[in-house]
């Protein structure tokens, strides 16, 4: 959740002295403390020369990491954002600190020599929210934002989520949107109807991929940054998933690893054209040891046309949402696709958890819409059985009010996983 602004003064001061190597690196926590972590910058002690900031993964899909984020990785992440969004200038904080988009936020700040101005403690509603935008510099200077899809479905979607307070004001925190030069989406897809109500609205929104490892997102729209190349590796040794290709990033914001943590450092991260056989992840950028590009291996799968400078990417899913059910791979991303299309929808889930007959169960959670037609189970299976095949319709379903999430805002996965599994 957003900090106090005496927390967000300590924060930003303590980040400011290790950026500038007259402090140790730092890691910021949920309930707003700093924490002094000079072992993070000792190779001896598993950390890496020239760490800042260690962020933990949310853990939404496993356990949780401890990734290394450089002062050289920070300052690139910054320089890009900027350069692409068209400015820096003063930030909205809608997310913790503790979490990789918080900390970029507070990062790009200092590099612009401006301070955010955070959310109040508490649930995201768009009371709070515009509350926030009010208590912002006024004039003429560059406004920026970043969200997850859920906190801007919340702002544009009557009755969203909890703490939607109805048109009238939704109205005015749409006005609140409309102030800001660049609103970044990331996290998690955005839902078709509310990427469709942002454009309506005339708002300026950029949809981001990213993650702790490259130090938030690094591609936007489709368009890596400035210094950013991607390409596909098929890597024999790919862990659970060997053979199937993964989304590859290169370029100066890819962090050092992840805190003494050697063999999954290797297995994911390097300097070079990398470990594996696949599309050459580019060359001549001056990022890694020697003037080699660092890279990092994802667990996403992917396209990526065009060659590097000009390139487009597109995310179809994660390796592990590959679900095999009676010997038939199932993409759960385009099953959840098609669900967020039907009448009576407005979120969705889908997994898979472990099946004696089949091997898999493909698994599906719907939160309904209110404002729509009721969902219609039937209808549903049969809209997937005719777009992806009957392999692809769920076995299993939940229908609920709204899906579990994280702190974060992103959908707790887990949670979903054990309830289909009990």
């Amino acid at each position: 959740m957003p900090v106090t602004p005496a927390d967000l003064d300590r924060a930003q001061r303590a980040l400011a002295a290790a950026l500038e190597g007259s402090g140790p690196p730092v890691e910021f926590t949920e309930d707003g403390r700093v924490l002094s972590r000079p072992e993070a910058a000792d190779p001896a002690a598993g950390g890496a020369e020239g760490t800042v900031a260690v962020v933990r993964t949310s853990g939404s899909t496993g356990t949780p990491k401890q990734t290394l984020l450089t002062r050289e990785a920070l300052a690139a992440s910054a320089a890009a954002t900027a350069s692409r969004i068209g400015g820096e200038g003063q930030w909205l904080l809608a997310v913790g600190l503790h979490y990789v988009a918080g900390l970029a936020v507070l990062s790009r700040s200092i590099a612009a020599g401006t301070t955010p101005v955070p959310l109040a403690p508490g649930p995201f509603t768009p009371q709070s929210f515009a509350e926030a935008v009010d208590r912002m510099e006024r004039g003429t200077g560059f406004r920026a934002l970043s969200l997850v899809p859920t906190m801007l479905s919340r702002l544009l979607v009557p009755n969203a989520g909890p703490g939607t307070l109805g048109a009238g004001f939704a109205g005015s925190a749409v006005d609140a949107l409309r102030t800001f030069d660049a609103i970044l989406i990331g996290g998690a897809r955005l839902p078709d109807r509310v990427r469709e109500a942002a454009a309506e609205a005339g708002l300026r929104i950029h949809l981001t991929y990213g993650m702790s490892e490259t130090c938030g997102g690094c591609v936007y729209d489709g368009v890596p940054l400035d210094g950013v190349t991607a390409d596909l590796v098929t890597d024999p040794d790919g862990g659970d998933h060997p053979g199937v290709p993964r989304l590859r990033l290169s370029g100066p914001m890819v962090a050092a690893g992840y805190f003494n943590e050697a063999d999954r450092t290797a297995q994911h991260f390097g300097a070079g054209p990398g470990r594996a056989t696949g599309t050459s992840a580019g060359s001549g950028q001056d990022a890694g040891p020697g003037g080699r590009t660092r890279w990092f291996l994802t667990e996403d799968t992917g396209t990526v046309n065009g060659p590097p400078g000009r390139q487009h990417l597109t995310v179809t899913g994660r390796v592990d949402d590959v679900i095999n059910t009676g010997g038939v791979k199932v993409s759960a991303a385009r099953v959840q696709q098609v669900l967020e299309t039907l009448p009576g929808v407005r979120a969705a889930f889908v997994g898979a958890v472990r099946d004696d007959e089949w091997g898999q169960r493909v698994c599906a959670a719907v939160a309904e819409d209110q404002n729509r037609p009721p969902f219609d189970q039937a209808a549903a299976r049969e809209a997937i059985r005719a777009q992806l095949g009957p392999a692809a319709v769920p076995k299993q379903w939940l229908v609920l009010e709204a899906l579990p999430l994280l702190p974060n805002g992103k959908t707790d996965r887990q949670a979903l996983l054990t309830r289909f599994s009990t």
